[in-house]
């Protein structure tokens, strides 16, 4: 089942894209993908999650439901660290993101 959560976090048509959450600054360490499904699951139906070293991305069914999770997430602080959220980051763009933070950090 992961594996399935894992392709549709991959995704890349428009409608895709701006239903996926993007998790930056999120301490892997200490928080697990259900711990992730668990804190975005109160935005609406969540389609897949996929979780990496330090982000994570959230699918959801609709454009609006990803906007409401970035507008009630962001700057929220999850074991110590205050997340980064955003709607529309291809895993691409993630990255370059992620890099960015690691070299000014």
């Amino acid at each position: 089942l992961d594996h399935l959560h894992n392709l549709v976090t991959n995704r890349t048509d428009a409608h895709s894209l701006h239903s996926r959450v993007f998790i930056g600054n999120l301490n892997t360490a200490a928080v697990a993908k259900a711990d992730v499904e668990r804190i975005f699951a109160k935005y609406g139906k969540i389609t897949g999650c996929s979780v990496h070293k330090g982000f994570a991305f959230v699918q959801y069914a609709s454009e609006r439901d990803a906007r409401s999770a970035v507008a009630g997430e962001n700057a929220r602080v999850i074991a110590g660290q205050p997340l980064a959220c955003a709607v529309g980051l291809s895993a691409q763009e993630a990255f370059k993101v992620m890099f960015i933070n690691w070299l000014i950090n």
